[in-house]
């Protein structure tokens, strides 16, 4: 599909029509949540136009995992224990989870959630599909 600059290229497109935000605010660091204002049903949407500009499937909860908060093997006390960040890692390859596990907050999960992510699972999905 090409470099990882073509393919951040085709994110911000994707992400500036989803989201309404501008070309300049979509920079790798920025978070899909607290940077360019992303709700959940935006999750569906972004993974639905990922799909159409890219030709790639990317089943349910693969990209944004879902209900991992929700298990208690993973989360006590409001807080991602050693068994969640493991989970994570296995469950986004293309999130940097080392840095969320510095301040393992659940609220600080939307925080792998970065257009940089978004890119890594992409190039990933396209180098699968090769």
């Amino acid at each position: 599909m090409g470099t990882n600059d073509e393919i951040f290229e085709k994110v911000r497109e994707v992400l500036v029509d989803a989201l309404g935000v501008d070309d300049d605010e979509v920079t790798p660091e920025a978070t899909l949540v607290g940077d360019l204002g992303a709700e959940s049903i935006d999750f569906l949407d972004i993974v639905f136009r990922l799909e159409k500009a890219f030709d790639i499937k990317i089943p349910r909860g693969e990209l944004f995992p879902e209900n991992l908060t929700a298990d208690s093997n993973y989360v006590q006390d409001g807080v991602v224990t050693e068994a969640g960040i493991a989970e994570l890692r296995k469950q986004m390859p293309h999130a940097d989870v080392d840095k969320f596990a510095q301040d393992p907050k659940v609220e600080n999960i939307q925080e792998l959630f970065t257009v940089q992510m978004i890119v890594n699972f992409v190039a990933s999905k396209l180098g699968d599909k090769e």
